[in-house]
């Protein structure tokens, strides 16, 4: 007899272990997905509007939106920060530089 109640009490164990643990990846999976949808959704539907330019609508949309930035950007007395403007000089004489080096070996 304390052999059967034994084997019940063991039978009884695993099925609440197992009834716990199937609750447990439910709920993990159900905060994986409410994760993922909150911080990746909004940023995949920008990526797809992005890749789906084929769409004439989504190409007037992302044209419109691109005019509006760049007449913002327009109207601010500085578009670049100090550091940018000296990166972007320096950068651009690197430029005229390899240029010029073309020219010199060509002649």
């Amino acid at each position: 007899m304390t052999q059967d109640n034994q084997n019940i009490k063991k039978d009884r164990g695993y099925k609440i272990f197992f009834i716990k643990l199937i609750s447990i990846v439910v709920a993990v999976i159900i905060t994986i997905n409410l994760l993922f949808n909150m911080l990746f959704g909004q940023r995949l539907e920008q990526l797809d509007e992005i890749l789906f330019l084929n769409k004439s609508d989504i190409r007037l949309e992302f044209k419109n939106k691109l005019r509006n930035e760049l007449e913002k950007g327009l109207k601010k007395d500085n578009i670049f920060y100090e550091e940018d403007k000296i990166l972007l000089f320096k950068l651009y004489k690197k430029i005229i530089k390899e240029f010029e080096d073309i020219d010199n070996n060509k002649n």
